[in-house]
């Protein structure tokens, strides 16, 4: 223990007179002093990190209630963006392949008459890769070179992959966000507010697809 100690000692002074004798040594009064980071100021919640006070709680997120067909669209983020749901979502959720309330509304030929907006006919593309699978043999098509994908037409059927709409598209708080947005989107279409305009040959711009 004793020659560990002489050694530890040792090897503290030999540091200490390196670093003092080194000629880019800093003096200790012009050392900068680490800027303390307050808890409170590391999240949103503004609230002690390590217990739940009774004024720890987040911005409630108001829902719009209106019922669907009465309420008005919200302006998209940007050009194409998924819109978001303006209306009530209230007994529509979960979705599922065999339950899906929003089809009723917004598939095309009926869009109008309920004043929905209407799936683009990108809902109604597969774009899913051509593999195949029997139900027992899985086989993966190679090309490559093109993705091994094909972009199809499902018709006037809703596309197997669209079926889950809440996937992209979601309510909207109407209160002041947690966290200002000061993005302003720069449409490429004069209506990409209310629009999207990925639809017929543009679905398939600039990409290198089996046909």
């Amino acid at each position: 223990m004793k020659t560990i100690s002489k050694i530890t000692i040792g090897l503290a002074a030999a540091t200490l007179l390196f670093v003092g004798c080194g000629n880019n040594a800093t003096p200790a009064s012009e050392a900068k002093v680490a800027k303390t980071v307050s808890e409170e100021s590391l999240g949103l919640r503004k609230t002690d990190l390590y217990s739940e006070k009774s004024d720890t709680f987040g911005d409630a997120a108001k829902y719009s209630t209106d019922v669907a067909g009465t309420s008005h669209k919200i302006k998209r983020a940007f050009q194409d963006a998924p819109p978001m749901i303006p209306h009530d979502t209230e007994g529509m959720l979960p979705i599922t392949i065999n339950d899906n309330q929003c089809v009723g509304c917004h598939m095309p030929e009926v869009a109008s008459s309920m004043g929905a907006t209407p799936l683009p006919s990108s809902h109604f593309t597969n774009f899913r890769p051509s593999h195949k699978f029997d139900g027992k043999q899985f086989s993966k098509v190679i090309d490559n070179m093109k993705n091994e994908t094909a972009i199809q037409s499902t018709g006037d059927k809703l596309a197997g992959a669209r079926f889950n709409c809440s996937q992209c598209h979601a309510p909207q708080s109407g209160d002041a966000l947690a966290v200002e947005n000061t993005f302003e989107a720069d449409f490429t279409s004069a209506d990409g507010a209310s629009k999207s305009s990925w639809n017929g040959t543009k679905l398939m711009e600039g990409l290198d697809t089996t046909k």
